[in-house]
């Protein structure tokens, strides 16, 4: 597999509570970790896309290259539960220099091959430009089915720009499925007014796109969840963790100077999880140099690992 590369095993380490009990086991003694790209049966493949040249190009701070490690080390020592040991280390994609497309191909073809192969994906982002590359090989990998994104999201992420960034995905999404006759079917739950110009906005109505603003999200966000539930044959959610409020989350490319607060987010990720549905799920945009004592990584890990245990 181009641009892929194994995870160090010094990653996943914690505490070991054994000595208490059989079952009083943490993640990092129960991920699978593969030391090759081996996609299994059943399950949930973890991969992180090493990448933040979208963020650069779109005139962002850049360090989100750096989140998926560190995120994995956050997870090692959290509770390890019954259907936990689904998870499956699958390793990182890679970008290098500024050979975005090259990377985010690599992550497109990852992804199909995992999704066919018959796992789940949670992709450990990177920039947003992670979704071109994963929302693709979930489209890649179910052509005749109806897949409903939904991005938790400050940012309505339809840019027209010469080249991908990582504020161009579900523009660039859109294209796809026109091109292959197919519906696009896009929400973005989280939507700051002040963050997005009104071209944007402009571009999210001709896509028809379903948004629930920042400040409507407590009494909007959840029938509108509902409703997307019901349209899908699949689902693919992302989370870019600038929807979070900058108090919460402040190892990002853009804070958020409102945002929409970690335990609402649950609310609406909640059924989406449980909906017998969701295929995909990715956390996008952790910059782990701007984290103020781990913060960020903590929460970013616990939204994680709750998705992944609703989810398993």
């Amino acid at each position: 597999m181009k641009l892929w590369q194994p995870v160090s095993p010094d990653i996943w380490q914690g505490r070991d509570d054994r000595a208490e009990a059989s079952n009083a086991l943490r993640l990092f003694q129960t991920v699978q970790q593969s030391p090759t790209f081996q996609p299994g049966r059943e399950g949930i493949a973890l991969l992180g896309f090493c990448c933040d040249a979208g963020v650069k190009r779109n005139q962002g701070r850049p360090g989100a290259a750096e989140g998926p490690d560190v995120l994995r080390a956050a997870l090692a020592n959290m509770a390890s539960y019954g259907g936990h040991e689904r998870l499956t280390d699958l390793g990182n994609i890679t970008v290098e220099a500024d050979a975005l497309e090259a990377a985010q191909q690599a992550l497109s073809e990852a992804v199909t091959t995992c999704q066919q192969a018959g796992m789940r994906t949670l992709v450990l982002g990177g920039g947003h430009e992670t979704a071109w590359g994963h929302g693709k090989g979930v489209l890649d990998a179910f052509p005749n089915e109806r897949v409903v994104i939904v991005n938790l999201d400050a940012h309505l992420d339809l840019r027209q720009a010469s080249r991908a960034t990582s504020g161009t995905p579900f523009r660039q999404l859109a294209r796809y499925c026109e091109a292959q006759q197919r519906d696009f079917v896009y929400a973005c739950l989280g939507a700051s007014r002040a963050a997005n110009t009104q071209a944007l906005w402009d571009e999210a109505a001709r896509l028809k796109v379903t948004v629930v603003e920042d400040l409507d999200f407590q009494h909007a966000a959840s029938d509108a969840v509902s409703n997307l539930i019901q349209q899908a044959d699949r689902l693919y959610l992302t989370l870019d963790l600038d929807v979070l409020p900058a108090g919460e989350m402040p190892a990002v490319s853009a804070q958020a100077a409102l945002g929409v607060p970690a335990r609402d987010l649950l609310r609406v990720i909640e059924p989406i999880c449980r909906s017998g549905k969701l295929q995909a799920v990715d956390l996008v945009e952790f910059s782990p140099r701007f984290d103020r004592e781990g913060q960020g990584a903590k929460l970013a890990a616990r939204l994680a690992w709750q998705i992944a245990h609703w989810w398993a």
